[in-house]
Order: C-alpha cells, then structure tokens, then sequence
C-alpha cells in the first residue's frame, strides 16, 4: 500500500512537471507560503497553490461557511455549512496530497496577533483579506521582513473577470479599495505593492443590504475566483523565475 501510495503522490505533478520541469516541481514542494483570508479569492487560490505543489501552507481565516458563500468561495458547500473554513480547507488540500503540510490559525488577523504568527518562515504571503487596517499592518510586516507579497484588491459588485490585471497599486483605477490603500501605504512609506484588481467598473446592487452599518456588496462565481487562482499563478511563476 505505501509503495502505490508513494508512486501515487510522485505522479499526481507529472503533468505541471511537463511544463517546468522535475527541479522546479521539487523547488516548489520545499516552499512554506502563507494565505490570508479563505474566502472566494483566498479559497481558489489556496487550492491551486497546492495543486501546482507548494508543500506547506499557513492557512489564516477566523470565519465559517455560510449559505451566501456557496456562490463563490470553493470552501462552501451545503455540506461545509457551519464549519471553520480552515478546517474545511485542511480537509480539503489532504484530499488533494496526502503529503502537504498544513498549519492551521484560526484567527482574524490584527496588528496585535502578529506575534502568534511565524512570519519569518514564510517564502509568500497572499493577502486575501477585505479589512483595511489588517491589510495595511500585513503588508508592512512583509515588506518590513523583506517577505514577497501579492494583496487582493476588490472583487465585489463585478461580473467579467477578463477585466482582472496583475499590476502595481499605484496603476490601479475604478477600485474604491485600492484608493483607500494608496492612502494608507504613503503614509507607511510603501510605494509599491503587487495587486491583482479589476478595471472593470464597479456595478451598482440592484438592492441596497446593508449589515452592521455596512454596504454588502454583490458577488459572483468568476471574479473572486479567478482573481484566486491569478494571485496562486503569480506566487509560481515568481518562484519558478527566480
């Protein structure tokens, strides 16, 4: 059993190997990346990080699935409802390599909770999380500790992810969170940062939902998605050409 499961593990990257090479698979097997957020970008693109064989993964998310995930998010099934997303997501990735190493924060990140964090430890940080005042105090900690890091800007309220570009936050227009970050990283003395955002303009809700004095905004199944696995490719290719 162990041989056919040891034969089984070697061959599941054959395919990616084709592409880049057996050193380069073994390259990304020995990488330790961090995912912040578990949600309809952080899901699809944790998901493809493994998939493509980085071999350890820091999952961050204090969040469960709900019903209003299930449109997006790769987490969330009628089955996961009610589960913390990192330990859907850990049951998930094992079923993809038995081999990967997972670690497990349940936790919403903020300035204060970075000490529980082995930041140092990490080659990648994703940052997959929607709150400002988290994202900022993240990107400082990994420019800070010279850590690479690719941030999310907003997938809400869009339909085309054919609108979805990798580019500097400085390039970035018609993202209202982006221009609030612009704002933040200057006076952080940040003047650059790796996004992935949509040039798409944003769609007006056909409702207004508004929840604890905030705008929910619209979601689809293609942009977080997509803009998921555009960050995991990104992370990649950052590792492959350097």
């Amino acid at each position: 059993m162990g041989i056919i499961n040891n034969v089984y593990n070697m061959s599941q990257f054959e395919r990616t190997e084709l592409l880049i090479g057996k050193e380069k698979i073994s390259m990304l097997l020995s990488k330790r990346v961090a995912v912040f957020g578990l949600g309809g970008v952080g899901g699809n693109a944790l998901e493809a990080l493994a998939r493509a064989g980085i071999g350890e993964l820091d999952i961050i998310d204090d969040d469960e699935v709900s019903p209003s995930n299930i449109n997006r998010q790769l987490l969330a099934t009628h089955k996961s409802i009610g589960q913390a997303k990192v330990d859907a997501a850990y049951e998930r990735l094992k079923d993809i390599n038995p081999d990967i190493k997972i670690n497990k924060y349940k936790m919403f990140y903020l300035p204060e909770k970075k000490e529980e964090l082995p930041f140092d430890k990490w080659d990648y940080i994703l940052d997959c999380i929607d709150t400002v005042k988290a994202k900022i105090d993240l990107i400082v900690e990994a420019k800070k500790r010279n850590i690479p890091i690719i941030s999310a800007m907003g997938c809400g309220n869009r339909l085309d992810p054919t609108k979805l570009i990798v580019t500097d936050i400085y390039k970035t227009n018609n993202d209202p969170l982006a221009k609030v970050m612009r704002h933040e990283l200057r006076k952080n003395n940040i003047d650059s940062l790796t996004v992935v955002c949509s040039s798409e303009l944003p769609i007006q809700p056909l409702v207004q939902e508004v929840v604890n004095h905030k705008h929910i905004p619209g979601s689809s199944s293609f942009v977080p998605p997509v803009a998921g696995i555009i960050m995991a490719y990104k992370v990649v290719d950052d590792f492959i050409k350097d």
